[in-house]
């Protein structure tokens, strides 16, 4: 292209030159040579201009790569903090994450994260003694360094005035490790409750508000928590923690795909019913499920307004979140403005199954589905349960003990008249044997002095039948002799 640029530009010079060696009898000098010098000028500042357009040329090509890069990097940027809008399985923007994590941080409070295990005393009133980290990162991890000394002197030089957890708080403790794809130390054991005894910038002493469990006290005895995590409140639970990621709410599951692998990792010990209320979290419901897990998702079928802020204000500490009628009383729960929350005809919600029961009766909402949810626990109360609970088991242990050991001194005692009898039980076994040969002597003399009488009897019965044949022999012989006698006399008398 820029040859032929080239050979077109010589034609127009010779051209030109033609021109004016046609018009040379016509044009005086001074116009013949402005005429060449304007075109040596033209030909000349040709290649400057050109220059000029092919520089343009690259650097609105430069131009143009720069400004798409600035619309990916701000693509990027907007992506990165608010997400990707268009994908509904990218939530993980830095402004949600952000948000989340504000979230998490007012729920679980204040909390002091790798303070390093010095040492315990159960002797008495237990006491644990945690040690503060060196802030400088001089390569040691908190897991893998040894357990520090008594004195606690780490950081003394950069000590602040204030101590490191106020004293006489209650906190509860976690040991930490490592999780699965975790770099960095997580709480992954429950230590128990403690209060705060005495603090300094740099040390901490905690002693137990109960009676620790055998496996805690293991635990901390044997130095296996050598990095601590000490919150201000127990974590609250959620349905968010066990939902695999990058899993969307579909119909079949209100919250996502739960992570199953992670579920049966972390409740490996628990109990098969557990596991299954876990796995089962946010799926639809069974006609057999509890009514405080089932939820209802309903359609609204027409414009509908709930006042969801009470008109009393007052702090959670006072008397709760919600007032008598579960409207929220504390301003950080609420909503503002007019304290209503408006619904548009077709927007889905999910509610309790009383909630949905009651807007079906008023005629502003249809039935969608129904789905059971883990109920939450609330780790507080649960840990007083189980405490209250422990303690119960073991005053039932001593009475059953006690109950053991009366049982094992009636086994005893019985054991005891066991033996004693057993000479006893001989000697009646043997009695028993001597009668059983007496008795069934006996009853062979019986049964022969039975077979004797009837023999006896019999034989009687045919002498007396006998007798009585020969009395009635005897009896007609006598009369016999008496009629003669009696013919004599008579004979004699005549």
């Amino acid at each position: 292209m820029q040859y032929a640029l080239l050979g077109l530009l010589v034609i127009l010079v010779l051209v030109q030159a033609f021109l004016l060696w046609k018009a040379r009898t016509e044009w005086r000098w001074y116009e013949i040579t402005a005429i060449i010098v304007t075109t040596i000028l033209a030909v000349v500042f040709v290649f400057p201009v050109a220059g000029a357009l092919k520089s343009r040329s690259e650097w609105h090509k430069v131009k143009e790569n720069l400004d798409a890069r600035l619309a990916k990097a701000k693509a990027e940027q907007k992506e990165l903090r608010d997400g990707d809008r268009n994908n509904p399985l990218s939530d993980q923007g830095a402004l949600p994450l952000a948000q989340k994590l504000a979230a998490i941080g007012i729920e679980a409070g204040r909390r002091w994260r790798g303070l390093r295990f010095n040492n315990a005393n159960f002797n008495g009133q237990p006491t644990i003694v945690l040690s503060k980290a060196p802030e400088a990162d001089n390569g040691n991890d908190p897991l893998d360094a040894p357990p520090a000394g008594d004195g606690g002197e780490a950081g003394e030089e950069d000590a602040e005035p204030l101590p490191l957890i106020p004293e006489s708080m209650v906190v509860y403790g976690f040991g930490e490790g490592r999780g699965p794809n975790i770099e960095v130390p997580v709480p992954t054991r429950f230590l128990g409750e403690f209060r705060v005894t005495a603090s300094s910038p740099t040390q901490v002493t905690l002693t137990p508000t109960g009676p620790l469990l055998p496996e805690q006290q293991r635990l901390i005895e044997q130095g296996n928590a050598r990095s601590w995590s000490v919150y201000e409140l127990l974590p609250l639970d959620g349905h968010g923690p066990f939902i695999a990621e990058g899993s969307a709410p579909d119909d079949d599951n209100i919250f996502g795909r739960v992570d199953d692998q992670l579920i049966n990792a972390i409740l490996q010990n628990a109990s098969e019913e557990t596991r299954r209320n876990y796995l089962r979290d946010g799926a639809r419901s069974l006609p057999d499920d509890e009514p405080l897990s089932r939820w209802v998702k309903i359609e609204f079928t027409k414009n509908h307004t709930i006042t969801v802020d009470s008109p009393d204000q007052y702090s959670a500490l006072e008397g709760g979140f919600f007032d008598g009628s579960g409207r929220a009383v504390d301003s950080r729960l609420q909503v503002g403005d007019k304290g209503q929350v408006q619904f548009a005809k077709g927007d889905l919600l999910v509610v309790k199954e009383e909630a949905a029961t009651a807007l079906r009766a008023e005629g502003v909402a249809r039935l969608v589905d129904e789905y059971y949810l883990r109920p939450l626990n609330d780790y507080r109360f649960v840990l007083r349960r189980i405490r209250l609970r422990i303690a119960e088991l073991d005053n039932r242990a001593v009475q059953l003990n006690f109950e053991k050991d009366v049982l094992q001194k009636a086994i005893d005692a019985t054991v005891k008249m066991l033996a004693s009898y057993q000479t006893d039980k001989l000697l009646l076994e043997q009695d028993f044997e001597q009668f059983e040969k007496e008795r069934k002597a006996l009853e062979d003399y019986n049964k022969n002095l039975r077979a004797n009488s009837k023999a006896t009897r019999e034989k009687l019965v045919r002498l007396y039948r006998s007798n009585q044949a020969l009395e009635e022999e005897l009896e007609q012989i006598h009369r016999s002799i008496q009629e003669r006698v009696n013919s004599l006399t008579s004979s004699e008398v005549r």
